[in-house]
């Protein structure tokens, strides 16, 4: 009796399927610096208001809730706008870590739309969810350093 020949059909694994559907998104990833030396750097000179519209848009996030979360409030952030002004250096920081971490999202979740529903969803044996931590720029790090341990198989 003869053994069948089996057919390999190449299946796309998990992470290349999530970098085809990140590749969607080129506004955020031409936004995002890896480098913290490099971040800082920029964060110091000031980020354009129009990188918070831009996140704003890419991640479909209110402008009131994403300026909630780096604690400037929509108006301010339209008046910079106006002025041509650009973000003063902790709230171009906060933005930009925020970009790497919905890039870095999407990445491991495979759209926004699948970050932001684990982005609400409670967890560590309590109410808060990872978005409450979102507000500052260490939380958004712990976020980030919690989905590293997710993409390693670390139970979170």
């Amino acid at each position: 009796m003869k053994a069948k020949p089996y057919k390999t059909e190449h299946k796309a694994s998990i992470t290349s399927e999530a970098a085809i559907r990140y590749e969607s998104y080129p506004s955020l990833r031409k936004l995002s610096i890896k480098n913290d030396y490099t971040l800082l750097k920029k964060a110091r000179e000031g980020v354009d208001t129009d990188v918070f519209y831009a996140l704003a848009d890419a991640i479909k996030m209110p402008e009131k809730t994403l300026a909630a979360i780096i604690n400037l409030s929509p108006r301010t952030i339209s008046n910079y706008r106006d002025q041509q002004k650009n973000l003063d250096a902790n709230y171009s920081e906060h933005l930009l870590k925020l970009i790497n971490l919905y890039q870095y999202g999407a990445e491991i979740f495979g759209s926004f739309e699948e970050f932001n529903l684990w982005l609400r969803r409670p967890f560590w044996d309590s109410e808060e969810t990872p978005l409450d931590f979102m507000t500052t720029p260490g939380g958004v790090d712990m976020i980030q350093e919690e989905i590293e341990k997710l993409a390693t198989g670390y139970p979170v």
